[in-house]
């Protein structure tokens, strides 16, 4: 027992040594997605290009609205055909809604995902640009429960991204 007490002690002691000459750094992934020109950028490029669907989609809400109050306040007084008619034409609408909702929820999620994708590997790139230029061994991001503020790079990285041609 003392034999595996002394090999332990001794593994650390020796991987203290080799660990004392390591550069490790520190990203705080969401402080860069959050302050990043790019995620600007991309945020902007998605509202220029559903901001027609969505103006579609809130459109097609007060049809909506207007058909329900209409059928509301007109029913008692429709004939049971025209009010059928109405009834019926207002179930399509709201059908045709929430598919356009869906699909709209879909493509514009798809979208965003395409952004974050292309936004993550140019943070990695980054990453690696930084690491490779300062000799850094290791660069942690998440999943990190503490670091000193000399280990944390994340406004390097904010700098070097800020510095990338789109």
């Amino acid at each position: 027992m003392k034999t595996k007490i002394a090999l332990f002690l001794g593994l650390l002691l020796v991987a203290n040594v080799s660990f004392a000459d390591l550069k490790i750094g520190v990203v705080n992934i969401g402080a860069v997605l959050e302050k990043a020109p790019q995620a600007e950028k991309a945020k902007k490029r998605l509202e220029q290009e559903f901001k027609p669907r969505d103006t579609q989609l809130v459109n097609q809400q007060k049809d909506i609205q207007a058909m329900q109050e209409k059928l509301k306040k007109d029913a008692s007084v429709m004939g049971e055909s025209q009010r059928n008619k109405l009834e019926v034409e207002l179930q399509d609408k709201i059908r045709d809604a929430k598919r356009s909702q869906q699909e709209f929820s879909e493509d514009f999620n798809a979208r965003r995902n395409d952004e974050l994708g292309k936004l993550q590997r140019r943070i990695v790139e980054a990453i690696k640009a930084i690491a490779k230029d300062q000799e850094f061994d290791l660069i942690l991001t998440d999943g990190v429960i503490y670091s000193s503020p000399q280990m944390d790079i994340t406004s390097q990285l904010q700098q070097k991204l800020s510095t990338l041609p789109e």
